[in-house]
Protein backbone atom coordinates (compact mmCIF):
# COMPACT_ATOMS: atom_id res chain seq x y z
CA UNK A 1 0.00 0.00 0.00
CA UNK A 2 1.55 3.72 -0.68
CA UNK A 3 1.75 6.23 1.71
CA UNK A 4 -0.84 7.88 0.50
CA UNK A 5 -3.13 4.98 0.25
CA UNK A 6 -2.18 4.08 3.78
CA UNK A 7 -3.35 8.03 4.86
CA UNK A 8 -6.90 7.76 2.88
CA UNK A 9 -7.38 4.23 4.94
CA UNK A 10 -6.98 6.23 8.37
CA UNK A 11 -8.46 8.96 7.40
CA UNK A 12 -11.72 7.04 6.71
CA UNK A 13 -11.50 5.13 9.80
CA UNK A 14 -10.96 8.06 11.71
CA UNK A 15 -14.23 9.79 9.85
CA UNK A 16 -16.21 6.27 10.10
CA UNK A 17 -14.96 4.21 13.29
CA UNK A 18 -13.76 7.23 15.64
CA UNK A 19 -10.47 5.69 15.36
CA UNK A 20 -8.01 8.73 16.46
CA UNK A 21 -4.67 6.97 15.20
CA UNK A 22 -5.28 9.68 11.57
CA UNK A 23 -4.17 12.25 14.02
CA UNK A 24 -0.64 10.82 13.95
CA UNK A 25 -0.97 12.04 10.37
CA UNK A 26 -2.01 15.73 11.01
CA UNK A 27 -0.63 19.20 11.96
CA UNK A 28 -1.60 21.43 14.61
CA UNK A 29 -2.27 24.80 12.88
CA UNK A 30 -1.26 28.15 14.58
CA UNK A 31 -4.55 28.57 15.46
CA UNK A 32 -6.33 24.94 16.18
CA UNK A 33 -5.06 21.95 17.25
CA UNK A 34 -4.97 18.67 15.49
CA UNK A 35 -8.26 17.24 17.29
CA UNK A 36 -10.13 20.11 17.09
CA UNK A 37 -9.08 20.21 13.15
CA UNK A 38 -10.45 16.52 12.53
CA UNK A 39 -13.22 17.21 14.40
CA UNK A 40 -14.67 19.45 11.74
CA UNK A 41 -14.62 16.66 9.20
CA UNK A 42 -16.22 14.14 11.57
CA UNK A 43 -19.18 16.79 12.53
CA UNK A 44 -19.59 17.86 8.96
CA UNK A 45 -19.81 14.31 7.45
CA UNK A 46 -22.32 13.10 10.67
CA UNK A 47 -24.28 16.06 9.78
CA UNK A 48 -24.48 15.29 6.46
CA UNK A 49 -25.52 11.65 7.14
CA UNK A 50 -28.54 13.05 9.49
CA UNK A 51 -29.50 15.79 6.52
CA UNK A 52 -29.62 12.65 4.31
CA UNK A 53 -32.06 11.02 7.06
CA UNK A 54 -33.91 14.05 7.30
CA UNK A 55 -34.62 14.13 3.77
CA UNK A 56 -36.07 10.76 3.60
CA UNK A 57 -38.25 10.79 7.09
CA UNK A 58 -39.91 14.26 6.73
CA UNK A 59 -42.75 13.70 8.94
CA UNK A 60 -41.09 11.88 11.16
CA UNK A 61 -38.37 14.59 11.66
CA UNK A 62 -42.00 16.88 12.03
CA UNK A 63 -43.26 14.57 14.74
CA UNK A 64 -40.12 14.52 16.65
CA UNK A 65 -38.79 17.74 16.07
CA UNK A 66 -35.69 19.10 15.35
CA UNK A 67 -34.09 18.63 18.58
CA UNK A 68 -35.30 14.83 19.45
CA UNK A 69 -35.38 14.46 15.65
CA UNK A 70 -31.37 15.31 15.27
CA UNK A 71 -30.72 13.23 18.74
CA UNK A 72 -32.02 9.76 16.81
CA UNK A 73 -29.90 10.88 13.72
CA UNK A 74 -26.61 11.26 15.60
CA UNK A 75 -27.45 7.77 17.34
CA UNK A 76 -28.36 6.31 14.06
CA UNK A 77 -24.93 7.16 11.93
CA UNK A 78 -22.91 6.56 15.43
CA UNK A 79 -24.70 2.94 15.37
CA UNK A 80 -25.14 2.55 11.48
CA UNK A 81 -21.51 3.91 9.39
CA UNK A 82 -22.34 4.46 6.08
CA UNK A 83 -21.91 1.26 3.62
CA UNK A 84 -22.69 2.61 0.18
CA UNK A 85 -21.41 5.86 -1.91
CA UNK A 86 -25.02 6.66 -3.04
CA UNK A 87 -26.56 8.86 0.05
CA UNK A 88 -30.10 7.57 -0.81
CA UNK A 89 -29.80 4.28 0.78
CA UNK A 90 -28.08 5.62 4.01
CA UNK A 91 -31.59 5.56 6.06
CA UNK A 92 -32.77 2.00 4.68
CA UNK A 93 -32.01 0.52 8.37
CA UNK A 94 -33.64 3.43 9.94
CA UNK A 95 -36.60 0.95 10.96
CA UNK A 96 -35.25 -1.66 12.24
CA UNK A 97 -32.61 0.61 14.25
CA UNK A 98 -35.59 2.55 16.01
CA UNK A 99 -37.39 -0.80 16.63
CA UNK A 100 -33.96 -2.12 18.25
CA UNK A 101 -32.61 0.53 19.87
CA UNK A 102 -33.19 2.16 23.25
CA UNK A 103 -34.84 4.49 23.73
CA UNK A 104 -37.03 4.56 20.53
CA UNK A 105 -37.47 0.88 20.78
CA UNK A 106 -39.85 1.68 23.74
CA UNK A 107 -41.84 4.20 21.52
CA UNK A 108 -43.01 1.91 18.47
CA UNK A 109 -44.69 4.40 16.58
CA UNK A 110 -41.53 6.22 15.42
CA UNK A 111 -40.48 2.42 13.87
CA UNK A 112 -43.64 2.55 12.38
CA UNK A 113 -43.79 5.93 10.53
CA UNK A 114 -39.81 5.38 9.71
CA UNK A 115 -41.05 1.75 7.71
CA UNK A 116 -43.92 3.74 6.45
CA UNK A 117 -41.79 6.73 4.98
CA UNK A 118 -39.34 4.43 4.21
CA UNK A 119 -41.85 2.05 1.62
CA UNK A 120 -42.95 5.11 0.16
CA UNK A 121 -39.96 6.13 -0.41
CA UNK A 122 -38.85 2.83 -2.07
CA UNK A 123 -42.57 2.79 -4.23
CA UNK A 124 -41.29 6.10 -5.71
CA UNK A 125 -37.90 4.77 -6.86
CA UNK A 126 -38.87 1.40 -7.97
CA UNK A 127 -38.66 0.19 -11.41
CA UNK A 128 -40.90 0.64 -14.24
CA UNK A 129 -42.97 -1.80 -15.06
CA UNK A 130 -46.46 -2.51 -17.53
CA UNK A 131 -49.80 -2.25 -16.12
CA UNK A 132 -52.51 -4.18 -16.41
CA UNK A 133 -55.53 -2.57 -18.15
CA UNK A 134 -59.09 -3.92 -17.03
CA UNK A 135 -60.03 -4.37 -21.09
CA UNK A 136 -57.25 -6.65 -20.91
CA UNK A 137 -59.45 -9.27 -18.72
CA UNK A 138 -62.45 -9.42 -21.15
CA UNK A 139 -59.66 -11.81 -23.01
CA UNK A 140 -59.88 -14.54 -20.93
CA UNK A 141 -62.57 -17.02 -20.67
CA UNK A 142 -64.35 -17.71 -18.41
CA UNK A 143 -63.21 -21.50 -17.80
CA UNK A 144 -60.16 -20.26 -17.50
CA UNK A 145 -60.35 -17.60 -14.59
CA UNK A 146 -59.55 -20.13 -11.79
CA UNK A 147 -56.33 -20.60 -12.99
CA UNK A 148 -55.06 -17.18 -13.60
CA UNK A 149 -51.84 -15.64 -11.92
CA UNK A 150 -50.90 -12.47 -11.03
CA UNK A 151 -48.13 -10.44 -10.97
CA UNK A 152 -47.33 -7.33 -8.48
CA UNK A 153 -46.43 -4.00 -10.14
CA UNK A 154 -42.70 -3.49 -9.15
CA UNK A 155 -43.39 -0.97 -6.85
CA UNK A 156 -46.03 -2.79 -4.57
CA UNK A 157 -45.28 -3.75 -1.38
CA UNK A 158 -47.00 -4.90 1.80
CA UNK A 159 -46.36 -3.51 5.59
CA UNK A 160 -47.97 -4.61 8.85
CA UNK A 161 -47.78 -1.80 11.55
CA UNK A 162 -48.45 -2.22 15.22
CA UNK A 163 -49.36 1.10 16.13
CA UNK A 164 -51.66 3.76 14.04
CA UNK A 165 -48.59 5.24 12.45
CA UNK A 166 -50.45 5.76 9.53
CA UNK A 167 -53.37 7.81 10.84
CA UNK A 168 -50.55 9.39 12.53
CA UNK A 169 -48.43 9.79 9.13
CA UNK A 170 -51.97 11.29 7.66
CA UNK A 171 -52.60 13.88 9.96
CA UNK A 172 -48.81 15.76 9.50
CA UNK A 173 -49.38 15.09 6.09
CA UNK A 174 -52.55 17.33 5.77
CA UNK A 175 -50.81 19.66 8.35
CA UNK A 176 -53.17 18.86 11.50
CA UNK A 177 -52.81 17.79 14.67
CA UNK A 178 -51.84 14.02 14.94
CA UNK A 179 -53.55 11.56 17.43
CA UNK A 180 -51.59 9.90 20.15
CA UNK A 181 -49.78 6.99 19.60
CA UNK A 182 -51.50 4.71 20.42
CA UNK A 183 -50.71 0.32 19.65
CA UNK A 184 -53.36 -1.52 17.91
CA UNK A 185 -55.27 -4.69 19.04
CA UNK A 186 -54.32 -6.23 15.22
CA UNK A 187 -51.56 -4.81 12.75
CA UNK A 188 -52.97 -2.51 10.49
CA UNK A 189 -52.09 -4.36 6.87
CA UNK A 190 -50.96 -1.74 4.41
CA UNK A 191 -50.63 -1.64 0.58
CA UNK A 192 -48.15 0.59 -0.50
CA UNK A 193 -47.22 1.34 -4.48
CA UNK A 194 -46.69 4.17 -6.85
CA UNK A 195 -50.13 5.15 -9.21
CA UNK A 196 -48.50 7.05 -12.30
CA UNK A 197 -45.82 9.42 -10.38
CA UNK A 198 -47.17 9.08 -6.95
CA UNK A 199 -46.68 7.13 -3.96
CA UNK A 200 -50.02 6.17 -1.71
CA UNK A 201 -50.98 3.30 0.50
CA UNK A 202 -54.52 1.94 2.15
CA UNK A 203 -55.65 -0.13 4.64
CA UNK A 204 -56.50 -4.25 4.10
CA UNK A 205 -58.61 -5.88 5.43
CA UNK A 206 -57.41 -9.40 6.88
CA UNK A 207 -58.64 -11.03 3.61
CA UNK A 208 -57.75 -8.69 0.84
CA UNK A 209 -54.38 -8.87 2.58
CA UNK A 210 -54.30 -12.53 2.55
CA UNK A 211 -55.44 -12.71 -0.87
CA UNK A 212 -52.62 -10.37 -1.70
CA UNK A 213 -50.11 -12.36 0.01
CA UNK A 214 -50.69 -15.35 -1.55
CA UNK A 215 -51.80 -13.73 -5.34
CA UNK A 216 -48.08 -12.26 -4.90
CA UNK A 217 -46.67 -15.91 -4.28
CA UNK A 218 -48.14 -17.40 -7.47
CA UNK A 219 -51.52 -18.52 -6.26
CA UNK A 220 -54.03 -19.31 -8.73
CA UNK A 221 -57.24 -17.34 -8.95
CA UNK A 222 -59.85 -20.78 -8.25
CA UNK A 223 -57.24 -21.40 -5.09
CA UNK A 224 -57.32 -17.95 -3.76
CA UNK A 225 -61.24 -17.78 -3.83
CA UNK A 226 -61.50 -21.35 -1.84
CA UNK A 227 -59.09 -19.69 0.58
CA UNK A 228 -61.35 -16.70 0.60
CA UNK A 229 -64.37 -18.86 1.30
CA UNK A 230 -62.98 -19.53 5.09
CA UNK A 231 -62.75 -15.82 6.17
CA UNK A 232 -66.41 -14.88 4.94
CA UNK A 233 -69.63 -16.11 3.52
CA UNK A 234 -68.20 -19.41 0.90
CA UNK A 235 -71.06 -18.62 -1.48
CA UNK A 236 -69.63 -14.85 -2.20
CA UNK A 237 -66.06 -15.91 -2.17
CA UNK A 238 -65.81 -15.68 -5.71
CA UNK A 239 -67.70 -12.30 -5.92
CA UNK A 240 -65.60 -11.03 -3.36
CA UNK A 241 -62.30 -12.49 -5.20
CA UNK A 242 -63.20 -10.41 -8.55
CA UNK A 243 -64.10 -6.89 -6.20
CA UNK A 244 -60.82 -7.25 -4.66
CA UNK A 245 -59.04 -8.12 -8.12
CA UNK A 246 -61.20 -5.11 -9.62
CA UNK A 247 -59.75 -2.88 -7.30
CA UNK A 248 -55.80 -3.72 -7.70
CA UNK A 249 -56.41 -3.69 -11.39
CA UNK A 250 -57.87 0.04 -11.22
CA UNK A 251 -54.91 0.93 -9.04
CA UNK A 252 -52.28 -0.34 -11.32
CA UNK A 253 -51.26 -2.09 -8.91
CA UNK A 254 -50.42 -5.36 -11.10
CA UNK A 255 -48.18 -5.81 -13.64
CA UNK A 256 -49.02 -9.02 -15.41
CA UNK A 257 -52.11 -11.43 -15.19
CA UNK A 258 -51.11 -15.12 -17.00
CA UNK A 259 -52.95 -18.15 -17.29
CA UNK A 260 -50.97 -20.97 -14.75
CA UNK A 261 -49.43 -24.30 -15.78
Amino acid sequence: MSDFARQQAAFQRGILDGDDAVLAEILDSPQEKRETLFGVYRYAYGSRLVEAVRNDHELLHLYLGDEMFDEMGYAYVKARPSQNPNMRWFSQGLPEFLKSAMPYAGHPVLSDLAALEKALNDAFDAAEGPVVELGAMAGFAPEVWSGLTFRPHPSAVRLDLATNASAIWLALKHEEAPPEATPLEEPARLLIWRQDATPMFRELSAEEAMMWDEAGAGIPFGVLCEMLATYDDPDGAASRGAGYLHGWITSGLLTDVSIGS
